[in-house]
C-alpha cells in the first residue's frame, strides 16, 4: 500500500464544498469517484482544507492509500483524464504512510478578490465580491495591521467552529489595488470556519468608513463574532497555497 499526494486546483462554483456531504455533489466526492475508477479500488481521498460551498482552489492537498502500480507521479496526469474540466490535479507524489495533510506544520495562503467599482461585471462574477461602493484601501490596510501576529481569532470565526483553540497566526496580511480590483492575500498557520472571508468584510467596512481601522484592536480583544463585520460571499475566495515544512 502507498500513500499519493495531490495538489488540487479547482473551481468551486458548482459544488457544496470540498468535504463529502448529503445535499449535493463535492470536489472530494468526485475525486473519490475518479481515483477509484481508475485503480479499481475503493479510494476515498483526504483533504488538508475542507473549503466551503462556492469557494475556489488553486493549490489544496489531498492524499489517498493505493495498491495501484501507477508511478506516482503519473496519477496526476491518468485522474485528470477522467475529471472534469473545472477539477485539475495540478502534481502528485508519494509521501509516507503516515503523511496526514492537515496534522503537518504549514503555511496556507488565501487571496480574496473584490471588484470595486459602480456596476457588476457578469465575466467576473463567479470570482469576485462585487462592491459597489468606493473602498479606501489605505483604511483597509491600517485595519489589517491589528490582524498580524498571533491573536485569538474568536470574533473572526462562524459560531459553529469546532476548533479546539481559536488561536491563530497571520504571518502576512496585504492588500493590492490593480485597476478595479482589490486582492487581499493572507498567511497564517491555519485559519478558523469562515475567518478569513469575516476578514475580508471587517476590512470592507473600514475601507467604505463604517468602523474606524484600530476597531479591529478591539474587535479582537471582545472575541465576540457579533463585534466584526459580516461574512464576505464565497465565490471571492481562492485557496492559493500550502507550503509545508516552511518557515514563515
Amino acid at each position: 500500500m502507498r500513500r499519493i499526494k495531490f495538489t488540487v486546483a479547482y473551481d468551486g462554483t458548482d459544488y457544496c464544498g470540498w468535504q463529502i456531504q448529503p445535499n449535493g455533489i463535492t470536489v472530494e466526492e468526485v475525486l473519490n469517484r475518479a481515483l477509484s475508477r481508475l485503480t479499481r479500488e475503493e479510494i476515498r481521498v483526504t483533504g488538508a482544507s475542507r473549503t466551503d460551498a462556492g469557494v475556489h482552489a488553486r493549490g489544496n492537498v489531498a492524499v489517498f492509500d493505493t495498491s495501484s502500480s501507477i508511478p506516482p507521479e503519473r496519477f496526476a496526469y491518468a485522474v485528470n483524464a477522467l475529471l472534469p474540466e473545472d477539477i485539475a490535479v495540478v502534481s502528485s507524489e508519494e509521501v509516507p504512510e503516515s503523511w496526514h495533510p492537515r496534522y503537518q506544520t504549514s503555511v496556507k495562503t488565501y487571496e480574496y478578490r473584490i471588484l470595486n467599482r459602480e456596476m457588476p461585471d457578469p465575466l467576473r462574477r463567479k470570482y469576485t465580491w462585487h462592491v459597489s461602493f468606493p473602498l479606501d484601501i489605505d483604511k483597509m490596510r491600517e485595519a489589517a495591521e491589528y490582524l498580524k501576529g498571533e491573536h485569538d481569532f474568536r470574533s473572526f470565526c462562524s459560531i459553529h467552529t469546532g476548533a479546539k483553540t481559536t488561536v491563530r497566526t497571520v504571518y502576512a496580511l496585504d492588500i493590492e489595488k490593480t485597476g478595479d480590483e482589490i486582492v487581499i492575500r493572507i498567511s497564517g498557520n491555519g485559519f478558523l470556519y469562515n475567518m478569513v472571508r469575516i476578514i475580508a468584510g471587517t476590512l470592507a467596512e473600514a475601507g467604505r468608513g463604517f468602523r474606524a481601522p484600530d476597531s479591529v484592536k478591539k474587535i479582537l480583544e471582545a472575541e465576540e463574532r457579533e463585534k466584526s463585520g459580516a461574512t464576505a460571499p464565497p465565490q471571492g475566495l481562492v485557496l492559493d497555497s500550502i507550503r509545508y515544512g516552511e518557515a514563515p
